[in-house]
Protein backbone atom coordinates (compact mmCIF):
# COMPACT_ATOMS: atom_id res chain seq x y z
CA UNK A 1 0.00 0.00 0.00
CA UNK A 2 1.28 3.62 -0.77
CA UNK A 3 -1.19 4.94 1.49
CA UNK A 4 -0.83 3.31 5.06
CA UNK A 5 -3.06 4.32 8.53
CA UNK A 6 -0.17 6.79 9.03
CA UNK A 7 -1.77 9.28 6.74
CA UNK A 8 -4.03 9.68 9.94
CA UNK A 9 -1.75 11.28 11.85
CA UNK A 10 -0.82 14.04 9.16
CA UNK A 11 -4.65 14.98 9.66
CA UNK A 12 -5.23 18.63 11.38
CA UNK A 13 -8.27 16.88 13.00
CA UNK A 14 -9.51 13.50 12.86
CA UNK A 15 -12.53 14.33 10.10
CA UNK A 16 -13.69 13.84 6.52
CA UNK A 17 -15.68 15.90 4.57
CA UNK A 18 -18.69 13.48 3.50
CA UNK A 19 -19.33 12.95 -0.57
CA UNK A 20 -22.66 14.76 -0.94
CA UNK A 21 -24.52 14.39 -4.12
CA UNK A 22 -25.00 17.94 -6.01
CA UNK A 23 -23.17 19.45 -3.46
CA UNK A 24 -19.28 18.34 -3.35
CA UNK A 25 -17.17 19.21 -5.96
CA UNK A 26 -13.71 20.19 -7.10
CA UNK A 27 -13.58 23.32 -5.16
CA UNK A 28 -14.98 21.83 -2.13
CA UNK A 29 -12.43 18.99 -2.11
CA UNK A 30 -9.58 20.47 -2.88
CA UNK A 31 -9.89 23.24 0.26
CA UNK A 32 -10.89 20.36 2.19
CA UNK A 33 -7.80 18.96 1.87
CA UNK A 34 -5.66 21.81 1.87
CA UNK A 35 -7.55 22.71 5.37
CA UNK A 36 -5.89 19.58 6.82
CA UNK A 37 -9.44 17.16 6.17
CA UNK A 38 -9.95 14.40 4.00
CA UNK A 39 -12.12 15.85 0.91
CA UNK A 40 -14.09 13.54 -0.14
CA UNK A 41 -16.81 13.94 -3.39
CA UNK A 42 -19.40 11.35 -5.51
CA UNK A 43 -18.80 10.64 -9.03
CA UNK A 44 -21.94 10.94 -9.75
CA UNK A 45 -21.91 14.82 -9.24
CA UNK A 46 -20.25 15.46 -12.62
CA UNK A 47 -22.56 15.11 -15.65
CA UNK A 48 -20.63 13.45 -17.90
CA UNK A 49 -17.66 10.76 -17.34
CA UNK A 50 -15.17 13.87 -19.41
CA UNK A 51 -16.26 16.45 -16.66
CA UNK A 52 -15.44 13.72 -14.31
CA UNK A 53 -12.11 13.49 -16.00
CA UNK A 54 -11.64 17.05 -15.53
CA UNK A 55 -12.87 17.08 -11.95
CA UNK A 56 -10.16 14.34 -10.78
CA UNK A 57 -7.33 15.84 -12.57
CA UNK A 58 -7.91 19.24 -11.21
CA UNK A 59 -7.79 17.61 -7.82
CA UNK A 60 -4.89 15.42 -8.11
CA UNK A 61 -2.33 18.08 -9.38
CA UNK A 62 -3.75 20.77 -6.59
CA UNK A 63 -3.71 18.36 -3.73
CA UNK A 64 -0.31 16.71 -5.26
CA UNK A 65 1.10 20.29 -4.93
CA UNK A 66 0.67 20.56 -1.31
CA UNK A 67 2.52 18.39 0.58
CA UNK A 68 0.68 19.52 3.65
CA UNK A 69 -2.73 18.26 2.12
CA UNK A 70 -4.97 15.36 3.50
CA UNK A 71 -5.48 13.00 0.87
CA UNK A 72 -8.63 13.14 -1.19
CA UNK A 73 -11.24 10.50 -2.19
CA UNK A 74 -13.77 9.78 -4.62
CA UNK A 75 -17.33 7.88 -3.97
CA UNK A 76 -18.55 5.55 -6.19
CA UNK A 77 -21.87 3.75 -6.65
CA UNK A 78 -21.69 0.23 -7.11
CA UNK A 79 -25.47 -0.68 -7.06
CA UNK A 80 -25.76 -3.03 -10.21
CA UNK A 81 -28.60 -0.31 -11.78
CA UNK A 82 -26.00 1.94 -12.14
CA UNK A 83 -24.90 3.00 -15.50
CA UNK A 84 -21.73 4.85 -15.44
CA UNK A 85 -19.96 2.60 -13.09
CA UNK A 86 -17.62 0.79 -15.61
CA UNK A 87 -16.70 4.17 -16.87
CA UNK A 88 -16.29 6.04 -13.58
CA UNK A 89 -14.07 3.01 -12.65
CA UNK A 90 -11.89 3.32 -15.49
CA UNK A 91 -11.44 7.33 -14.38
CA UNK A 92 -10.29 6.18 -10.91
CA UNK A 93 -7.65 3.91 -12.30
CA UNK A 94 -6.43 6.64 -14.45
CA UNK A 95 -6.11 8.92 -11.58
CA UNK A 96 -5.62 6.92 -8.59
CA UNK A 97 -7.68 8.60 -5.99
CA UNK A 98 -5.51 7.91 -2.95
CA UNK A 99 -8.77 6.84 -1.34
CA UNK A 100 -12.29 5.15 -2.99
CA UNK A 101 -15.65 5.00 -1.02
CA UNK A 102 -17.87 2.23 -2.37
CA UNK A 103 -21.75 2.92 -1.70
CA UNK A 104 -25.15 0.95 -2.16
CA UNK A 105 -23.63 -2.15 -2.77
CA UNK A 106 -20.96 -5.36 -2.65
CA UNK A 107 -17.02 -3.26 -2.86
CA UNK A 108 -15.55 -6.28 -4.22
CA UNK A 109 -15.53 -5.87 -8.14
CA UNK A 110 -13.75 -2.42 -7.08
CA UNK A 111 -11.20 -3.70 -4.55
CA UNK A 112 -8.60 -5.42 -6.39
CA UNK A 113 -8.11 -2.44 -9.36
CA UNK A 114 -7.61 -0.01 -6.65
CA UNK A 115 -5.22 -2.05 -4.51
CA UNK A 116 -3.57 -2.45 -7.76
CA UNK A 117 -2.51 1.49 -7.69
CA UNK A 118 -2.15 1.80 -4.21
CA UNK A 119 -5.18 3.06 -3.15
CA UNK A 120 -7.61 2.43 -0.18
CA UNK A 121 -11.08 0.93 -0.48
CA UNK A 122 -13.38 2.03 2.53
CA UNK A 123 -16.83 0.82 2.37
CA UNK A 124 -19.90 2.68 3.48
CA UNK A 125 -21.92 0.33 5.44
CA UNK A 126 -25.37 0.92 7.18
CA UNK A 127 -25.32 -2.21 9.66
CA UNK A 128 -22.90 -4.65 10.76
CA UNK A 129 -24.46 -7.43 8.78
CA UNK A 130 -22.79 -5.07 5.31
CA UNK A 131 -20.20 -4.21 7.55
CA UNK A 132 -19.18 -7.81 8.00
CA UNK A 133 -19.71 -8.65 4.19
CA UNK A 134 -17.63 -5.40 2.92
CA UNK A 135 -14.62 -6.97 5.56
CA UNK A 136 -14.85 -10.43 3.72
CA UNK A 137 -15.19 -8.84 0.90
CA UNK A 138 -11.17 -7.20 1.39
CA UNK A 139 -11.75 -3.36 2.24
CA UNK A 140 -9.50 -1.00 3.74
CA UNK A 141 -12.22 0.15 6.10
CA UNK A 142 -15.44 0.85 6.82
CA UNK A 143 -17.47 3.99 7.01
CA UNK A 144 -20.35 3.64 9.52
CA UNK A 145 -23.76 5.60 8.58
CA UNK A 146 -25.21 5.81 11.62
CA UNK A 147 -29.16 7.46 12.39
CA UNK A 148 -28.85 11.27 12.03
CA UNK A 149 -27.13 11.24 8.73
CA UNK A 150 -27.65 13.41 5.86
CA UNK A 151 -29.01 12.10 2.78
CA UNK A 152 -29.20 8.05 2.80
CA UNK A 153 -29.02 7.32 6.53
CA UNK A 154 -29.09 4.38 8.86
CA UNK A 155 -30.83 4.03 11.61
CA UNK A 156 -28.68 2.88 14.37
CA UNK A 157 -27.39 5.00 16.90
CA UNK A 158 -23.76 5.90 16.62
CA UNK A 159 -22.68 4.46 20.18
CA UNK A 160 -24.28 1.17 19.33
CA UNK A 161 -23.03 0.55 15.99
CA UNK A 162 -18.92 1.63 16.62
CA UNK A 163 -19.46 -0.28 19.73
CA UNK A 164 -20.53 -3.29 17.66
CA UNK A 165 -18.33 -3.52 15.28
CA UNK A 166 -15.58 -3.04 17.14
CA UNK A 167 -15.71 -5.87 18.79
CA UNK A 168 -14.91 -7.87 15.70
CA UNK A 169 -13.03 -5.20 13.92
CA UNK A 170 -9.82 -3.21 14.62
CA UNK A 171 -9.26 -1.64 11.03
CA UNK A 172 -9.70 1.76 10.05
CA UNK A 173 -12.96 3.23 11.39
CA UNK A 174 -14.86 6.37 10.38
CA UNK A 175 -18.40 7.18 11.90
CA UNK A 176 -21.18 9.52 10.63
CA UNK A 177 -24.14 10.51 11.32
CA UNK A 178 -25.38 14.00 13.03
CA UNK A 179 -21.82 15.44 13.71
CA UNK A 180 -21.38 18.72 13.05
CA UNK A 181 -19.60 20.31 15.62
CA UNK A 182 -15.33 19.85 17.38
CA UNK A 183 -16.90 17.89 20.13
CA UNK A 184 -18.56 15.94 18.18
CA UNK A 185 -15.25 14.50 16.32
CA UNK A 186 -13.49 14.13 19.79
CA UNK A 187 -16.66 11.80 20.85
CA UNK A 188 -16.41 9.62 18.12
CA UNK A 189 -12.67 9.04 18.54
CA UNK A 190 -13.68 8.10 22.05
CA UNK A 191 -15.74 5.57 21.53
CA UNK A 192 -13.51 3.48 19.14
CA UNK A 193 -13.49 5.42 15.54
CA UNK A 194 -10.72 6.97 13.69
CA UNK A 195 -12.04 9.48 12.14
CA UNK A 196 -15.54 11.40 12.10
CA UNK A 197 -17.95 11.94 8.76
CA UNK A 198 -19.22 15.50 8.15
CA UNK A 199 -21.49 16.29 5.48
CA UNK A 200 -24.22 18.71 6.90
CA UNK A 201 -21.63 21.08 8.37
CA UNK A 202 -19.83 21.77 4.84
CA UNK A 203 -23.20 22.44 2.49
CA UNK A 204 -23.40 26.26 3.46
CA UNK A 205 -19.87 26.96 2.40
CA UNK A 206 -19.02 28.90 -0.72
CA UNK A 207 -17.35 26.05 -2.13
CA UNK A 208 -20.61 24.01 -1.87
CA UNK A 209 -22.25 23.85 -5.71
CA UNK A 210 -25.38 23.91 -3.89
CA UNK A 211 -28.13 26.66 -4.69
CA UNK A 212 -28.03 29.59 -2.10
CA UNK A 213 -31.47 28.51 -0.81
CA UNK A 214 -30.61 25.37 0.10
CA UNK A 215 -27.43 27.02 2.19
CA UNK A 216 -29.88 29.36 3.57
CA UNK A 217 -32.58 26.21 4.58
CA UNK A 218 -29.32 25.00 6.60
CA UNK A 219 -28.33 27.82 8.42
CA UNK A 220 -32.20 28.45 9.70
CA UNK A 221 -33.41 24.35 10.06
CA UNK A 222 -32.67 22.56 13.48
CA UNK A 223 -33.18 18.83 14.26
CA UNK A 224 -36.87 19.24 14.53
CA UNK A 225 -36.50 20.01 11.06
CA UNK A 226 -35.24 16.90 9.60
CA UNK A 227 -37.56 14.22 8.64
CA UNK A 228 -36.53 10.93 7.25
CA UNK A 229 -38.28 8.98 4.66
CA UNK A 230 -37.60 6.15 1.86
CA UNK A 231 -39.87 7.75 -0.46
CA UNK A 232 -37.79 9.90 -2.22
CA UNK A 233 -34.66 7.89 -3.88
CA UNK A 234 -36.12 4.59 -2.42
CA UNK A 235 -33.50 4.11 0.25
CA UNK A 236 -33.91 5.88 3.93
CA UNK A 237 -32.85 9.46 3.46
CA UNK A 238 -33.27 12.40 5.72
CA UNK A 239 -34.46 15.54 4.03
CA UNK A 240 -35.47 19.12 5.42
CA UNK A 241 -39.05 19.45 6.17
CA UNK A 242 -39.56 22.73 4.52
CA UNK A 243 -38.14 21.69 0.96
CA UNK A 244 -40.35 18.78 1.02
CA UNK A 245 -43.24 21.01 1.51
CA UNK A 246 -42.31 22.84 -0.92
CA UNK A 247 -42.13 20.31 -3.82
CA UNK A 248 -45.86 19.26 -2.97
CA UNK A 249 -45.14 16.62 -0.51
CA UNK A 250 -46.81 16.32 3.48
CA UNK A 251 -43.97 16.31 5.83
CA UNK A 252 -46.57 14.23 7.89
CA UNK A 253 -47.61 12.01 5.50
CA UNK A 254 -45.09 10.91 3.10
CA UNK A 255 -45.49 8.17 0.57
CA UNK A 256 -44.35 4.74 0.53
CA UNK A 257 -40.78 3.78 -0.35
CA UNK A 258 -40.02 4.33 -3.80
CA UNK A 259 -37.94 1.84 -6.04
CA UNK A 260 -34.45 1.99 -5.81
CA UNK A 261 -33.46 2.06 -9.64
CA UNK A 262 -30.33 4.41 -10.41
CA UNK A 263 -30.40 3.46 -14.19
CA UNK A 264 -33.42 5.29 -14.29
CA UNK A 265 -33.90 7.69 -11.20
CA UNK A 266 -30.55 7.44 -9.31
CA UNK A 267 -27.92 9.93 -10.03
CA UNK A 268 -30.01 12.04 -12.60
CA UNK A 269 -32.64 12.11 -10.45
CA UNK A 270 -33.71 15.68 -10.45
CA UNK A 271 -35.74 15.43 -7.53
CA UNK A 272 -32.42 16.30 -5.51
CA UNK A 273 -32.25 19.62 -6.65
CA UNK A 274 -35.74 20.67 -5.40
CA UNK A 275 -35.72 18.47 -2.43
CA UNK A 276 -32.60 18.78 -0.25
CA UNK A 277 -31.05 16.57 2.56
CA UNK A 278 -29.58 17.41 5.74
CA UNK A 279 -28.41 15.44 8.83
CA UNK A 280 -29.65 15.79 12.43
CA UNK A 281 -26.50 17.87 13.22
CA UNK A 282 -27.81 20.60 11.17
CA UNK A 283 -28.19 23.41 13.64
CA UNK A 284 -24.58 23.40 14.63
CA UNK A 285 -24.32 26.16 10.89
CA UNK A 286 -25.21 29.01 12.24
CA UNK A 287 -23.77 31.38 8.89
CA UNK A 288 -22.25 30.68 5.13
CA UNK A 289 -18.39 30.63 5.67
CA UNK A 290 -15.78 28.98 3.37
CA UNK A 291 -14.02 25.63 3.91
CA UNK A 292 -11.39 26.75 5.62
CA UNK A 293 -12.93 28.69 8.22
CA UNK A 294 -15.12 25.83 8.76
CA UNK A 295 -12.43 23.42 9.42
CA UNK A 296 -10.32 26.37 11.45
CA UNK A 297 -13.61 25.87 13.85
CA UNK A 298 -14.32 22.48 13.78
CA UNK A 299 -10.84 22.19 14.97
CA UNK A 300 -10.84 24.83 18.00
CA UNK A 301 -14.02 23.25 19.04
CA UNK A 302 -12.29 19.84 18.84
CA UNK A 303 -8.75 21.13 21.11
CA UNK A 304 -10.82 22.60 23.47
CA UNK A 305 -12.89 19.40 23.31
CA UNK A 306 -9.56 17.52 24.20
CA UNK A 307 -7.89 19.93 26.66
CA UNK A 308 -11.23 19.70 28.59
CA UNK A 309 -11.29 16.01 28.53
CA UNK A 310 -7.27 16.09 30.20
CA UNK A 311 -8.24 18.31 32.33
CA UNK A 312 -10.94 16.17 33.67
CA UNK A 313 -8.96 13.08 33.54
CA UNK A 314 -5.67 14.80 35.36
CA UNK A 315 -5.39 13.07 38.90
CA UNK A 316 -6.01 16.02 41.76
CA UNK A 317 -2.72 16.76 43.25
Amino acid sequence: MTLSTQWLSQLRIPAMQAPMFLISGPEMVINACQSGVVGCFPAPNARTPGVLDDWMSEIKASVDADKNAAPWAVNLIVHPTYPRFDAELALIIKHQPPIVVTALGSPKRVIEKVHSYGGLVLADVINPRLARKAVAAGVDGLILVAAGAGGHTGHLSAFAFVNEIRQWWDGLLIIGGGIGCGKGIHAAQTMGADIALLGTRFIATRESLCQEDYKSMVVASSADDIVTSAAITGVKANWMRQSLSNAGYDPEAMPAQGNIDFATNGADNKRWKDIWAAGQGVAATQAISSVAKVVEQLTSEYQNSVSRMTELSAPNL
